[in-house]
């Protein structure tokens, strides 16, 4: 790695492996750390690889901007240009989003070569998708041979193969794996710690994973501010709907679900996966509550029922459901919250008993 500025990151792989997609989500991670990315496709025998690298770039959000000089289509011109670019204007990377074929071909490793030459690349990232095949593996110790490639970045982790045929690139290549992608979403992007994916391969969840998550998707004087509601036994419908969007925030829920230790190998959640358009639902349920109905639930009779599921596209029962559901959580709580403080009476030890189907 160097120091200087701009640093240049050279993603390589081979066609449809996730390289615009990743481009995105590493803009979207270094923006986090503090830095400021500038990207660039070179993809020009495919214009709508350019296009896609914008809409990318506009998903990504402030501090993400993409260099694309009307009328140049000359590879190694444009990734020059990015260079000179967010040198003049002081950004702290380029990624350059290269382009793939569906198999390895001279014009394209002297392409690339040229591009890693007139930029300087520090970073040379291979791009594999998890669920490749033996040609992908192949193609990967050639782009090494080639160009030199210094890490691998793992895409779609997140599909039925986990990842485990991906790992054969690393061994081929001989270079650490640098990120992993485990959803669709530009969050979706983590740094690689062995640990944790060989935990996930085992079906053993990844909780140091699901913290961050959380960390990042919960704010820290809202939670205070729910652990006093809480304990004072005024959790409302409203701070059910918030919780509902922070866990929505941290990524689609069979995801945050394998990340639990021994959740991922129960039969009943591989059955019947959580669908994320259920949480939208119930959210449906909520909006199309009064504020003073959220705030006092049991004041909904039947037919405020029926007008909350009339304007929910929901049915009654489900609106019976989550009220009942609700119910049951709110008692749930202020048990746990007795627990808590320290402080829980032979009543709630009772309760708690007798929520947990315990007589």
């Amino acid at each position: 790695p160097t120091n200087k500025r701009p640093r240049v990151i050279l993603l390589l792989g081979l066609q449809g492996a996730g390289k615009t997609t990743t481009a995105g989500k590493l803009a979207k991670w270094l923006t986090k750390q503090g830095k400021h990315a500038l990207l660039v496709s070179t993809d020009v025998k495919r214009p709508a690889a350019i296009q896609q690298l914008n809409l990318v770039a506009q998903k990504a959000g402030l501090g993400v901007r993409v260099h694309d000089p009307e009328g140049q289509m000359d590879p190694v011109a444009r990734a020059k240009g990015a260079v000179i670019e967010a040198t003049n204007l002081g950004y702290d990377v380029v990624i350059v989003d290269s382009a793939g074929r569906l198999h390895i071909d001279d014009e394209l490793m002297t392409e690339l070569e040229a591009i890693r030459d007139t930029t300087q690349a520090s970073d040379l990232l291979y791009v594999a998708d998890a669920m490749t095949g033996q040609d992908a593996i192949k193609s990967a110790g050639e782009f090494n041979r080639r160009l030199g490639v210094s890490g691998v970045i793992l895409s779609k982790l997140d599909g039925d193969a986990r990842g485990g045929a991906a790992l054969s690139v690393v061994a081929v290549v001989g270079v650490p794996i640098a990120f992993i992608g485990s959803g669709e979403r530009l969050e979706d992007l983590e740094q690689f710690y062995p640990d944790r994916l060989v935990s996930r391969l085992l079906g053993m969840g990844d909780v140091l994973s699901l913290i961050e998550r959380a960390e990042q998707a919960i704010d820290i004087e809202e939670a205070q501010k729910l652990e006093e509601k809480v304990r004072k036994d005024e959790f409302t419908l409203e701070d059910f709907r918030d919780q509902l969007q922070a866990i929505k925030k941290m990524g689609p829920l069979d995801q945050i679900i394998g990340m639990i230790p021994g959740m991922g190998n129960i039969k009943q959640l591989a059955q019947q996966k959580p669908d994320d358009k259920q949480i939208a639902r119930v959210e449906a349920i909520i909006n199309s509550m009064t504020p003073h109905e959220r705030r006092r639930s049991d004041v909904i009779n039947g037919s405020r029922r029926k007008r909350i599921a009339r304007g929910s596209g929901t049915s009654v029962e489900e609106v019976n459901k989550l009220l009942k559901q609700f119910v049951q959580m709110r008692k749930m709580l202020k048990v746990m919250g007795g627990f808590a403080t320290g402080k829980p009476d032979r009543k709630a030890r009772a309760r708690l008993s007798s929520l947990m189907g315990r007589r």
